[in-house]
């Protein structure tokens, strides 16, 4: 079935909007709302039914949504609709060490109140903001939903048509692709890619606990992998909640996978240690291959890549969404600027414009995430004793530290 907002208009089996977005994932669900919200026309179109993705309990996934990216959710009106609450991270405590040992007392601490913020982010579960962008995607008179849908593209210098099977041709400015990793626009674009491959799994689910976590994210790096926990807002039946997000080595990963639940949770709290007490597991594991990926540019002709298209970094900085909302109110402020000056959103000049606002950011993102993986995953001596040094002279210079929390904050 195909949902179309009623009030919208198709004229002999043809509909005109500004902008044509393909994926109603987080990022272009996002990006369609911000841009219909500020009166730019939209469609937006994806393979999947949208309301099967709004898993009725709670299943441990759950995003790191940065304060700059919170502006974004508000601006396009998603943040006052999340059905859940959503669970501040108001300190960020890093460290390091091994499977079993106490953590190194050289540490890095991160303050929320040292930058005059009561939050570096938020822990939204995945299904709250699912809920909330499927309800406003169908509150905006300006945006046309097809969900679910199969559809061509067809680009020229003049515009573009988006042509959906059973269903109207829509013509627009701009294509906008936010289909994942694997983008089937990108592919046909011909666009080359990067990839690095890490030879981990990361590990995803959330765990219960006996005391409060108080507001702090915990990253603590092993051999394996950084191992952190990220502190969620509770509820009636599990007023201490946490997710926890695991990287390990891509063989021990699949061994722990197939460890029941208590050994699993045993093996959890080996590496946590015991300062939210006992532990249970909520929820079912998640589990996910990492690589980092970069496409060589995030534009053609009447395209512009945004989110996960254009770019995939390891999670040991949690900032893989918030870079693909960073993308997002980069490219829907030109759009909107574009539209009311009357000018056309989806020029060479304007796609420019974003790659090079965009591009080299998420480079330096890539490349500090890798760095930061291969520094703390080996277990040199030379290089613990180095990085607990590093760390603990970063501690005791605040104003670094202040440009470490601002650029965790998506403020940069």
């Amino acid at each position: 079935m195909t949902e179309i907002e009623p009030d919208v208009t198709i004229a002999a089996g043809r509909l005109d909007v500004d902008i044509g977005v393909i994926g109603a994932g987080p990022v272009g669900g996002t990006l369609a709302c911000r841009l219909a919200a500020a009166g730019v026309r939209v469609a937006i179109v994806d393979r999947a039914a949208l309301p099967p993705m709004e898993h009725p309990d709670f299943d441990g996934r759950a995003y790191a949504v940065a304060a700059g990216s919170r502006a974004l959710l508000e601006a396009a009106d998603v943040w006052d609709r999340l059905p859940y609450p959503p669970g501040p991270i108001r300190d960020i405590r890093v460290s390091d060490g091994k499977v079993g040992r106490p953590a190194s007392p050289l540490h890095l601490h991160f303050s929320a109140r040292a930058v005059q913020s009561d939050a570096f982010g938020w822990m939204v579960e995945a299904r709250s903001l699912r809920m909330a962008l499927n309800a406003r995607m169908h509150d905006l008179p300006n945006l046309s939903v097809f969900a679910p849908a199969d559809a061509s593209v067809i680009r020229a210098a003049d515009g573009a048509e988006i042509r959906i099977a059973g269903g109207p041709v829509v013509s627009c400015r701009l294509i906008v692709a936010a289909e994942g990793r694997n983008s089937p626009l990108r592919e046909a674009a011909k666009i080359p890619v990067t990839r690095l491959e890490y030879g981990q799994t990361g590990i995803v689910f959330a765990i219960a606990h006996e005391r409060p976590h108080n507001g702090v994210a915990l990253e603590h790096f092993l051999p394996g992998g950084p191992f952190a926990l990220l502190p969620m807002a509770g509820n009636a039946d599990e007023p201490n909640l946490s997710a926890i997000v695991w990287t390990e080595r891509a063989a021990t990963a699949a061994y722990l996978l197939e460890m029941p639940p208590e050994r699993f949770v045993r093996e959890v709290a080996r590496r946590l240690g015991g300062h939210v007490g006992a532990i249970r597991l909520v929820g079912r594991r998640w589990s996910y291959p990492l690589t980092a990926m970069h496409a060589h540019r995030y534009t053609d002709t009447r395209l512009a890549l945004v989110g996960d298209a254009a770019h995939g970094v390891h999670p040991i900085a949690g900032q893989g969404l918030n870079l693909g909302f960073l993308d997002v109110a980069d490219l829907a402020n030109q759009i909107i600027a574009a539209v009311n000056a009357g000018e056309d959103p989806g020029v060479a000049e304007l796609l420019a414009r974003y790659q090079a606002g965009r591009r080299p950011a998420n480079l330096a993102m890539l490349a500090a995430t890798d760095t930061l993986d291969r520094l703390f995953s080996s277990d040199s001596r030379a290089l613990r004793v180095a990085r607990d040094v590093g760390m603990a002279a970063v501690d005791r210079l605040p104003g670094l530290k202040r440009l470490f929390m601002r650029r965790a904050m998506g403020a940069a």
